[in-house]
């Protein structure tokens, strides 16, 4: 990777959750947008005059061999939905140094692990964009567990309530194809916080989970509650409901609520993403003041995590979510799905 040149970057996709990614790339000075791919480049003309210069549409192209061919980039981001990935990592693979891939990472467990196994033979860096840890209030809230400020810690819980699951037009204005998918509060929306509770209190040791589908339109589930038991002797719960919701302005900003309980107090994040500590014993909570900017998707953190992967990757070292490591998320995914479907503990 080019320590100080711009890098050259080109998006794959561009649909609802591409444009908080063109977004990002624009506004980092370590990268430069060259172009783009999509199935029918006529969907992608205002997203290329948008990321453009001014007058000079980014070029869009049909076919992704052509695109690398004529753009030379230096890395790749594709925001394609999950079954086009494995497809686009074999071609991209042996033609271009560093991609960074949307999560769901490809369609399953296997595809995602021939997709790490295409990247390693051809010397190819490959990160998942797994953004939720990068939201600012999910580093402050690691920032105070790791202070001891908690003491020992009990366990986390994380309440999912969107609230944009009911009826028959369920996500079609924004992402239709969440009505489509055969797996989907967990493996679109519970694997953030499967990775997310990783990142806060460690690895679990064991789950049970229990899943359902409310609304009759879609066709996976969208409510569930999966209890993991982590290191340390530590639990965290994911409660999840797409149909519920909870106070917010904006409740696609933190998606939920946080709790993290620990023996000299508690950390709450409410639906304006702010943080709260209680110290035990007393009745009032504080505020926990971290830098935070209310900018495009949930604080950022597309931007953040990008920024992330550049860094790490500019100074020769592993991201966070490099696609190897992230594989042990979707095999903590498929045991929640065992779990839900044999009504068991399941040992990890």
């Amino acid at each position: 990777m080019p320590p100080e040149a711009p890098l050259r970057v080109a998006v794959v996709g561009a649909g609802y959750f591409g444009r908080f990614h063109y977004d990002a790339w624009s506004r980092l000075p370590e990268a430069r947008l060259v172009g783009l791919c999509v199935r029918q480049p006529a969907h992608a003309e205002a997203v290329a005059a948008e990321f453009g210069a001014p007058g000079e549409p980014l070029p869009v192209y049909g076919d992704l061999e052509q695109m690398v061919e004529a753009l030379r980039p230096d890395l790749v981001d594709i925001t394609a939905p999950p079954e086009a990935h494995l497809r686009a990592i074999e071609t991209l693979a042996p033609r271009v140094g560093h991609i960074i891939c949307q999560k769901p990472f490809c369609g399953d467990l296997a595809s995602a692990r021939k997709a790490v196994a295409l990247a390693r033979q051809a010397g190819c860096r490959l990160a998942v964009h797994e953004n939720i840890r990068f939201q600012p209030w999910y580093r402050a809230a690691k920032a105070v567990i790791e202070s001891g400020t908690l003491g020992e810690i009990y366990q986390a819980s994380f309440r999912l309530r969107p609230g944009d699951g009911q009826g028959p037009a369920a996500y079609l204005s924004r992402q239709p194809y969440f009505q489509r998918m055969p797996r989907f509060l967990v493996h679109e929306t519970a694997v953030h916080w499967i990775d997310c509770f990783r990142f806060l209190l460690g690895e679990p040791s064991g789950l049970f989970a229990r899943l359902t589908r409310l609304n009759p339109a879609i066709a996976g589930e969208d409510a569930g509650i999966i209890l993991f038991d982590v290191a340390g002797g530590r639990r965290a719960l994911f409660d999840g409901n797409r149909l519920a919701d909870h106070a917010a302005q904006d409740r696609r900003r933190t998606l939920g609520e946080l709790l993290v309980e620990g023996s000299l107090g508690n950390l709450r994040l409410d639906g304006e993403a702010r943080l709260w500590l209680r110290r035990f014993g007393e009745a009032a909570e504080r505020p926990v003041p971290f830098d935070w900017q209310d900018r495009a998707f949930g604080g950022d953190c597309v931007y953040l995590c990008n920024r992330h992967i550049l860094a790490a990757w500019r100074a020769g070292r592993d991201c966070e979510t490099e696609a190897a490591a992230y594989l042990r998320n979707q095999e903590i995914e498929e045991a929640v799905y065992k779990s839900a479907a044999s009504g068991r503990y399941i040992t990890l």
